[in-house]
């Protein structure tokens, strides 16, 4: 049983932690959406293009899908042996003195960026690869535009707000418990790892907040 348990947080905290990696590459792609706009267009649609038709990028794509796919459902796995192994509640719980409020609740935390991921891929991804898509003056599929007029939307933009608040509350634990399993952790360095882990987090999670604020914002008005 721990032997299994053991192999399942492994799986979670590689998945996790390459998850990490391409966040920060996702959102140096997206913070092109804040250039001036013609030139925001051409860039971003070229980028969504470039990722699209080259074969490197196409097998990392499905490295990545493997890794959110392999990471929920082991997220759920571990979750269930937990529970079946404390079994019983206790009447008097300290747990709420001894860890933090995201550790508790990653659960919740998870299921919220799940629903967006699904929104996410529905809105972006599916139609970009299967949409029918005007194109722009340099022949790429105009994603820019799709995006733009989806964050011209209030509702939008809050769940896309709530979603990226949940994901750095998410990435504040599951940085710091990865780190742990696959033993990049030392007590020597616990403090500038907790210290990149705190900056990592709230620096993602507020670069992606950013963009559909910026765009509401200053497109609207």
């Amino acid at each position: 049983m721990k032997q299994t348990t053991l192999i399942y947080k492994m799986i979670m905290a590689t998945t996790g932690l390459f998850l990490c990696f391409f966040l920060v590459i996702h959102l140096l792609g997206n913070l092109q959406l804040l250039l001036p706009e013609a030139e925001a267009r051409e860039q971003f649609n070229w980028y969504s293009h470039l990722l699209s038709g080259n074969i490197i990028i196409t097998i990392i794509s499905y490295v990545l899908y493997l890794s959110l796919i392999g990471h929920a459902i082991y997220a759920l796995l571990i979750t269930r042996k937990n529970r079946k192994a404390n079994g019983t509640k206790y009447n008097y719980d300290k747990r709420g003195e001894v860890s933090t409020w995201n550790s508790r609740n990653m659960g919740i935390l998870g299921t919220i960026i799940l629903l967006f991921l699904i929104i996410h891929l529905k809105d972006y991804w599916y139609l970009f690869k299967f949409g029918s898509l005007p194109l722009d003056l340099k022949g790429n599929k105009d994603l820019y535009q799709i995006v733009v007029s989806s964050f011209q939307q209030g509702w939008y933009v809050i769940i896309y707000e709530i979603s990226f608040l949940a994901l750095g509350f998410h990435l504040l634990h599951g940085f710091f418990s990865a780190t742990r399993t696959v033993g990049l952790y030392h007590p020597k360095y616990a403090k500038a790892l907790r210290v990149f882990g705190w900056i990592y987090s709230v620096a993602l999670s507020l670069g992606f907040m950013l963009i559909p604020f910026y765009i509401y914002f200053n497109l609207n008005s």
